[in-house]
């Protein structure tokens, strides 16, 4: 299908926009200019309202799916990408089964190729069943294209000699290690941060170190084995630190924040309320200052969702027993342009580079620019009507949000993968 995006805005480096045409043929962007004409099978007018971006992508999702398919699947997590604009998401492995064999993760893209709506890329596991007992066979899983990189999402690698070996072997086949950082021997039963809100509401607390000494192990293993390093959700000013150090004497780490991170801390639990629990945790309004300084100064390199949906009856047994996680994808972008690009505190090419040219950057991908001959991802955005976000609409079947009701802007309206119109609806709904 050949589609023609008529009276559309486009973003300038300048942060300007300019009025323009552009037309998409064979799932590619064949030419952008100030009109166009050509006959083609549809066409949207943005009517001078709607800016075109490239489409987002988020390098840190669950799906859920195999095994998890109450919290989530592959066509209810794809579908909640596509509405909140992303076209390419990458589909943490703490899965039943976990894809730590290359049959199984051949059986999970044949899962993918039939159900997903936008573009997945699956991780495998760095451990065997996730134990961080024994090393999978990165190598030969490696050689499986589509495979994006290696984590144990949803622990810390415990061992340095775990953590060594696997970057060892992931280097050698040109993979990267993606780290959620976490020191089990140190967590001590934490729910929330250990803070100010975990000795009001008397709950037991995550201690900071419990990330940031792990990165400080793990950035020096990297450094040692040459590999492409990557942390996952930063949560804390340590962390930080030691990430800009670690980039300072030329390792290869990468890292990565959330929009919840950036946009709350642990001032806003008020009451025991698990749509909060997160992992890692909330931390202090220092800490969340210096994630947003650590994404401007480059030293945290893109946002990420951490999209983690669950049941609303596992969310409703309080901060003790609930699982960690929030949903994200339907609401990443709208929140972040509100509260982090209107107020000033980012410009908007900043949060669009953060979403699209940063990660693919990062990961070698091929996508995540808007140009002609590129591939046609995109998406267009409405930046001009406000409306409160609302849990019960999410396509996503995941509805635990701490940002229920919030006013937000800048809402998703068209999703477009390799061409083809993934999600399409009308502005000021979401």
């Amino acid at each position: 299908m050949n589609i023609l995006l008529k009276n559309v805005k486009r973003l300038l480096p300048n942060e300007k926009m300019e009025s323009c045409d552009v037309l998409i043929e064979e799932g590619k962007v064949k030419e952008i200019s100030s009109s166009i004409t050509n006959l083609v099978d549809q066409v949207i007018d943005g009517n001078d309202k709607l800016l075109v971006l490239p489409g987002f992508i988020d390098v840190h999702i669950h799906l859920r799916e195999p095994g998890g398919e109450h919290k989530e699947t592959i066509v209810t997590g794809t579908k909640a990408a596509a509405r909140g604009g992303f076209t390419t998401v990458c589909a943490m492995p703490n899965t039943n089964p976990v894809p730590d064999q290359p049959e199984k993760v051949r059986h999970l893209l044949e899962k993918i190729k039939e159900n997903a709506v936008v573009r997945v890329l699956p991780y495998a596991s760095i451990t065997k069943n996730l134990k961080g007992e024994e090393l999978t066979h990165i190598k030969e899983i490696a050689e499986i294209d589509q495979v994006f990189a290696f984590t144990d999402d949803g622990v810390g690698i415990q061992t340095a000699d775990h953590m060594l070996r696997a970057m060892k072997e992931a280097a050698a086949c040109n993979k990267a290690i993606v780290a959620h950082c976490e020191d089990n021997s140190i967590v001590y039963g934490g729910v929330v941060h250990d803070g100010e809100v975990s000795k009001r509401l008397n709950l037991p607390g995550i201690p900071s170190l419990s990330e940031s000494v792990q990165i400080a192990r793990d950035v020096l293993l990297a450094e040692a084995a040459g590999c492409h390093y990557h942390v996952c959700h930063v949560s804390t000013k340590e962390s930080v630190r030691v990430i800009r150090d670690a980039k300072k004497a030329g390792i290869h780490v990468t890292a990565e924040v959330t929009p919840h991170h950036l946009l709350l801390n642990e001032e806003f639990i008020t009451e025991n309320n698990a749509n909060y629990k997160m992992n890692p945790p909330l931390r202090s309004k220092a800490d969340q200052e210096a994630l947003l300084e650590g994404l401007l100064d480059g030293t945290i390199d893109f946002i990420a969702t951490d999209h983690a949906p669950h049941t609303e009856g596992e969310k409703e047994v309080g901060m003790h027993d609930a699982p960690f996680g929030i949903v994200g994808l339907e609401t990443a972008f709208s929140l972040l342009y509100t509260y982090l690009v209107e107020p000033g505190k980012v410009t908007l090419n900043q949060l669009v580079d953060w979403l699209t040219i940063k990660p693919a950057t990062v990961f070698n991908l091929p996508y995540g620019r808007l140009a002609e001959g590129e591939i046609a991802d995109l998406t267009l955005v409405d930046l001009t009507g406000g409306i409160k976000l609302d849990k019960n609409s999410f396509y996503s079947k995941g509805k635990n949000t701490p940002f229920h009701n919030w006013e937000v802007s800048g809402l998703p309206v068209v999703t477009i993968v390799e061409g083809k119109i993934v999600y399409e609806e009308c502005p000021h709904v979401i």
